[in-house]
């Protein structure tokens, strides 16, 4: 990491900028998200008022001296940005300081009725019971007659994409693991891949291996955690790996990142469900009770640090992992670094200082991007769609030996 040449840390101070949009816009529509999702007492909404007041015109203020994790923050930086405007200091870190202040005004981690309640809860279960996941699970059925190469192949890129699983279905249909699609260092339309590691990815994981441990950092919960629980039920089933440990949040984070409680959730929704799902559904139930596979959190994943900063322990068992496969846009800023790269900046350069082999599945939400070959880079930037970056409609597998 040394060896790269640094890049602007990515701030909101930018009038215009994405990361503006989000303090400025988004984090206010989740406050009425929130205040909406539950019947919240006046204590509740007048510390959601607060909280809207601060992170819109004030500047970000301490925990109370007797929060938990007050101790946890102030090693994280809470110290030297109390005062300042959430504005100014490191996006990530003022997007992540500010999830944690809205669950301490809902009550989230105070005694009382409040405590430990999920106010992402409605929202994450609505998405999960709705028609567009049946939708995606009886795609699941067709997938039963291809050989184990395509729906290898199939499943990795309905994690990949996430809530538009049944596109990632369709997208593989040509494709079988060790074969880019399409080939690295050509153009191809939204939505589409901006890099290809695939190749690698199976390399890792060969058949009939039983290469050991995977470890998977999830990301969001409901429809995009299911497509990440089926691919793990592949590679157990096919050998690929001995055992699985899905890494989820230790609480409710970023409205929608998934929970321990939000990976039972996906298990019991894939086991009711009719068709090849149950199937699914059924075997990682049995996965988990017999330890193949394991869920885990750690209080590292809600820090608003990079993984550079991740501690000993995190490090240890991510560097006797077969593979860490890190999900979503967040893990991806947390991974290279949450600073705007210029994009064709190697992605083994910036993730030199993970402890084993990595690989990141991100649809891209964020300005945050590495290891772009420079005809890529050209097309997107030509396109005459600024907004490729940011909007979801393109995404990568990229993957650190």
């Amino acid at each position: 990491m040394s060896a790269t040449p640094s890049a602007p840390v990515l701030r909101a101070d930018e009038p215009g900028s994405f990361p503006h949009s989000v303090l400025a816009e988004r984090h206010p529509a989740v406050i009425r998200q929130v205040r909406e999702a539950f019947p919240y007492g006046p204590a509740q909404r007048r510390a959601l008022d607060a909280l809207l007041d601060s992170c819109t015109k004030g500047v970000i203020e301490d925990l109370p001296a007797d929060a938990p994790d007050r101790d946890r923050w102030h090693a994280w930086g809470l110290e030297q940005y109390t005062g300042r405007s959430w504005f100014e200091v490191p996006w990530l870190w003022s997007e992540s300081y500010f999830y944690r202040r809205l669950l301490e005004a809902v009550g989230y981690f105070a005694p009382g009725p409040w405590q430990g309640i999920d106010p992402f809860r409605p929202s994450k279960l609505a998405e999960l019971d709705s028609p567009e996941t049946d939708e995606e699970l009886a795609a699941l059925d067709a997938l039963e007659n291809e050989p184990a190469p395509e729906r290898a192949a199939a499943l990795l890129h309905g994690s990949l994409w996430g809530n538009r699983a049944d596109l990632g279905f369709r997208l593989s249909a040509q494709s079988t693991p060790g074969q880019s699609t399409p080939a690295q260092g050509t153009a191809r339309p939204a939505p589409g891949l901006v890099a290809d590691d695939s190749a690698a990815f199976w390399s890792l994981l060969p058949p009939s291996s039983r290469a050991g441990t995977l470890c998977l950092v999830a990301d969001n919960a409901g429809r995009e955690l299911v497509p990440d629980l089926l691919l793990i039920d592949h590679l157990l089933a096919h050998g690929r790996v001995e055992r699985a440990v899905v890494h989820v949040k230790p609480y409710p984070y970023y409205v929608s990142d998934a929970t321990t409680a939000d990976v039972v959730d996906a298990v019991r929704r894939l086991a009711g469900a009719p068709g090849a799902a149950a199937g699914h559904g059924r075997r990682l139930w049995a996965a988990m009770s017999d330890g193949r596979l394991e869920i885990r959190t750690h209080p590292f994943f809600c820090a608003p640090l990079p993984y550079a900063a991740m501690p000993d322990d995190l490090r240890e068992e991510f560097a006797a992992a077969a593979l860490t496969v890190l999900k979503g846009d967040l893990n991806y800023r947390r991974l290279v670094g949450d600073r705007l790269w210029p994009p064709t900046t190697p992605f083994a350069d910036v993730t030199a200082h993970f402890p084993g082999p990595v690989a990141a599945l991100r649809t891209l939400k964020s300005d945050v991007i590495t290891g772009l070959d420079a005809t890529v880079q050209a097309a997107l930037d030509a396109s005459g769609d600024g907004r490729w970056r940011i909007s979801g409609t393109h995404a990568l597998i990229q993957v650190r030996t």
